[in-house]
């Protein structure tokens, strides 16, 4: 029987400096972490941080009920107050950061710490946290690190700077990353040399050693938690690849055009390249008497003329067959290109593909 709700058992084992854990949506990620950090809290007064992209997710009642599955939790009771044994019973959000209380039946404010055991970042805004003192963290929590909008300019930096700012000289600080498997391409995996976590199976965990042999990253790929009926999932059978990710946990994907059409090399009008983060797409606008559109599949071969075909990636490059962002056309043969993508005139060979692509434009807006 599978446990029902995810704890970091297995990842902490790996005594990594990084712990990055990836899975279904609401099988208890964050609240482990947050037990985590409590944990250390009641224990030794370790004070830790948690993080999101944006300061509006930490703003108002998405803050102020953070911590509400320990004060009311339906399996454990309060939680607060068992581990502090009766001290407090609640939570006190204000200003991105939480302290724990007492209150009486009729709401009285009976104690309140003044210092938080917890603080709110956001990356947003960490260039504001810079020249604040917090020696107090040794547990940093980044919560939903993959996205399937827009991340920050140069997020994995504003993170690394949010890092620095915590921890300062100290090496007593423990970080976990915490992301729902809704998209294989996020700028993190790529800034901390991931290379194998699309490929990851279910309840596995892989470790990465860097040239610092003091640094360690350890991914964890969730398990499916164990349903108490079969039938639970019929609420979202439906027809819909994106659904998987909240049944199964597997990685969320759209259903994305295909091929309409059969065509031979001689209507293949022009063939450009896409390059993004680790992926290489040919790209072939095919063009008859009664079609014209793009085709895009992946290139499993290096390309034969880097010096003369079309190449759109994210490194620049000052050779001018060379472009990065595909939505900005600079000349005629680019403005048609763009074209294809703004008409929705655009197909693929399949669902990864067109998720990779889905991506690159994502990143061609930022």
């Amino acid at each position: 029987m599978k446990a029902k709700h995810y704890n970091l058992t297995k990842i902490l084992s790996k005594n990594a400096t990084y712990n990055i854990v990836i899975g279904e949506r609401s099988n208890g990620k964050t609240f482990a972490c947050l037990e985590y950090g409590l944990k250390k809290y009641f224990e030794n007064k370790e004070q830790f941080a948690y993080i999101r992209r944006w300061r509006e997710d930490l703003r108002g009642k998405r803050g102020e009920n953070l911590f509400e599955g320990f004060v009311n939790n339906s399996e454990r009771g309060n939680i607060i107050s068992k581990s502090s044994k009766g001290r407090f019973n609640s939570i006190f959000y204000q200003s991105s950061r939480w302290y724990l209380q007492n209150l009486s039946e009729n709401g009285e404010v009976k104690e309140r710490e003044e210092t938080p055991f917890c603080y709110g970042f956001a990356l947003s805004e960490s260039e504001h946290e810079k020249g604040m003192s917090y020696n107090g963290i040794t547990t940093i929590i980044l919560d939903e690190m993959i996205t399937r909008g827009v991340y920050l300019d140069d997020e994995f930096i504003a993170f690394a700077n949010t890092i620095s700012t915590i921890k300062r000289k100290r090496e007593n600080v423990r970080i976990f990353m915490l992301g729902n498997t809704i998209s294989k391409y996020c700028p993190y995996f790529i800034e901390m040399g991931l290379k194998h976590i699309a490929t990851m199976r279910k309840d596995t965990i892989d470790l990465y050693h860097y040239g610092n042999e003091k640094l360690s990253v350890a991914v964890e790929y969730t398990d499916s938690l164990a349903k108490s009926s079969k039938d639970e999932d019929y609420y979202f059978a439906f027809d819909n690849p994106k659904l998987k990710m909240i049944t199964t946990g597997d990685w969320e994907q759209d259903s994305y055009p295909h091929c309409p059409y059969k065509f031979k090399s001689k209507d293949i009008a022009f063939t450009y390249f896409i390059r993004f983060q680790e992926d290489l797409m040919q790209c072939e606008i095919i063009m008859t008497d009664d079609v014209d559109f793009t085709f895009i599949h992946r290139k499993t071969t290096e390309i034969k003329n880097p010096e003369s075909d079309l190449i759109y990636q994210q490194d620049f490059d000052p050779r001018p067959n060379y472009a990065r962002k595909i939505t900005t056309p600079v000349n005629p043969l680019q403005k048609k290109i763009a074209s294809y993508f703004i008409k929705e005139k655009v197909f693929y060979q399949n669902n990864e593909i067109g998720e990779i692509v889905r991506n690159y434009l994502i990143w061609c807006k930022e």
